[in-house]
């Protein structure tokens, strides 16, 4: 990730909120490292968030349920239970946006967590302008629209059987109201509006994830492949979102389709 970049970002959030007198988005931290939750908790209050910190797992569960913070940032490793134990028991009950902090080098633990439904990982040691840029990423795709505003065509996509509701982040298939995450429905929203066009994994990854495109991520995989498995095939029966080997992926859509929206 550019780190010029990522930084510029963060003071734009930081800033507007500040402008707007706005209270800043509520973090909550569940990691049994108390002095490293002290500095994580310093920084991101610099940045404009409020941080309340557990030690936990059990009771990270009870807060991030609790309904008060804007997103989890979640440690696999705990004291009491694993992380991904957490995001099971969290991930039944609530969308809250979780983000995973993961040891380096651990392929298998970032995979596992995403399958499992976190919006994104980070690798320990991490730099806190990376969590900060992530949090933000995360926090901008999940925001919804303003109370008892109603969507306009603009925010209405409609392929197939399948209706993105932009303003309410609200997905359909056909009469069924489909879950996703913040990365899952964003990724949605990026293949319909590009419904029977290749769309490149840098653009994606860029777009989407809101980083760097790098060639051993494989999060992005996961992201699709669980969007696969909760959107089902198309009406037809075949695939909905196809690989394209070396290039990216393909909304698949019949010629006869029409997509509603921008």
């Amino acid at each position: 990730m550019n780190t010029v970049n990522s930084q510029t970002k963060i003071e734009s959030g930081a800033q507007m909120r500040h402008s707007a007198g706005l209270p800043g988005p509520r973090v909550l931290l569940v990691d049994d490292d108390v002095e490293l939750c002290h500095l994580i908790s310093q920084y991101l209050a610099q940045d404009g968030f409020a941080v309340d910190a557990v030690h936990s797992g059990a009771k990270g569960v009870e807060r991030a349920l609790s309904g008060e913070h804007a997103i989890v940032v979640l440690d696999v490793m705990l004291p009491d239970m694993k992380g991904f134990e957490v995001l099971r028991l969290v991930r039944a009950q609530s969308p809250v946006p979780v983000l995973m902090l993961t040891a380096r080098g651990d392929e298998q633990d970032r995979i596992l967590g995403l399958e499992m439904g976190a919006d994104d990982y980070l690798p320990k040691p991490f730099n806190p302008r990376e969590l900060s840029a992530r949090i933000e990423a995360i926090l901008r795709r999940s925001r919804p629209a303003p109370a008892g505003m109603r969507p306009g065509p603009a925010e209405l996509l409609i392929v197939e059987d399948l209706e993105l509701d932009k303003g309410a982040r609200i997905v359909r298939r056909g009469e069924q109201e489909v879950e996703l995450t913040t990365v899952e429905f964003d990724l949605l929203e990026a293949f319909l509006k590009s419904a029977g066009r290749i769309l490149p994994r840098e653009e994606i990854v860029r777009t989407v994830l809101g980083r760097e495109f790098s060639p051993f991520d494989r999060s992005l995989d996961v992201h699709v492949s669980n969007l696969r498995r909760k959107l089902g095939a198309r009406p037809d029966g075949s695939e909905r979102i196809k690989g394209i080997r070396g290039i990216g992926y393909l909304y698949a859509m019949s010629c006869n389709s029409r997509g509603d929206g921008s």
